[in-house]
C-alpha cells in the first residue's frame, strides 16, 4: 500500500494593491517578532511601473523591516492573518 501524499500547498495569489495593513505571522519568528502588519507599500517612481516594497512593522518590537512583497507568498516563511 503506497503512503497517502497531502497536497501540495495551493501558493497565495496577492493583490499587492491590497496589502497595505495585511496582518502576517511569521512561520520562523526571530525573538518576540512573530506578527507583523503591513505599513507601507511602496509606491514606484513612475505609475505603470509594478509595487516590488512593502514596510512590515513587528507588532511587539515596532520594528519595520522592507521586504519584496512578493515574498509573502512563500508559505514557508508567511501565513496571512495572525495565527
Amino acid at each position: 500500500m503506497k503512503p497517502a501524499h497531502a497536497p501540495a500547498p495551493t501558493p497565495l495569489r496577492l493583490n499587492p494593491n491590497k496589502l497595505l495593513l495585511s496582518k502576517w505571522t511569521a512561520t520562523q519568528p526571530s525573538g518576540k517578532e512573530k506578527h507583523f502588519m503591513v505599513v507601507k507599500v511602496h509606491k514606484p517612481d513612475t505609475p505603470t511601473a509594478p509595487i516590488e516594497w512593502v514596510d512590515l512593522e513587528a507588532v511587539m518590537t515596532q520594528r519595520v523591516q522592507r521586504i519584496v512583497w512578493q515574498q509573502l507568498a512563500n508559505t514557508a516563511l508567511w501565513q496571512q492573518g495572525w495565527l
